[in-house]
């Protein structure tokens, strides 16, 4: 798949995503409980699912040193994440508010991005 083409794909996913988030909160504003409540809320997951596949699918067909400097960017991320997840968790028992888990992509992308940038910088 070309980047244009991914791009493309990619937005689209991400509009589909958008509308989904925006569903699944008016959804959960009228239902009280019960499977339709869990099913409302999990709505956005299905196309992030397709955003997932789609990264996944591009980076396959990218070149080996693209791929590895994407590799080394996501080695980073993870590693990041880590740490500052369990510091903060850790924070948390002396008494630091509790965070929600939609904090972590927060710090995972661009941390990705980052180890990323400073791959590509290092072998081009």
């Amino acid at each position: 798949m070309g980047k244009k083409r991914f791009l493309v794909h990619f937005w689209l996913a991400m509009a589909v995503y958008a509308g989904a988030v925006i569903a699944s909160s008016l959804l959960l504003a009228q239902v009280q409980d019960g499977t339709l409540r869990i099913a409302s809320a999990l709505l956005p997951v299905l196309p992030m699912i397709a955003v997932a596949t789609l990264v996944i699918r591009h980076i396959r067909h990218l070149d080996e040193l693209a791929r590895k400097i994407h590799l080394e960017g996501l080695a980073v991320a993870f590693v990041g994440t880590a740490l500052i997840t369990f510091s903060y968790g850790f924070l948390e028992t002396a008494g630091f508010p509790r965070l929600s888990m939609f904090l972590v992509w927060s710090l995972m992308g661009p941390l990705w991005a980052i180890g990323a940038f400073f791959a590509h910088r290092r072998y081009r």
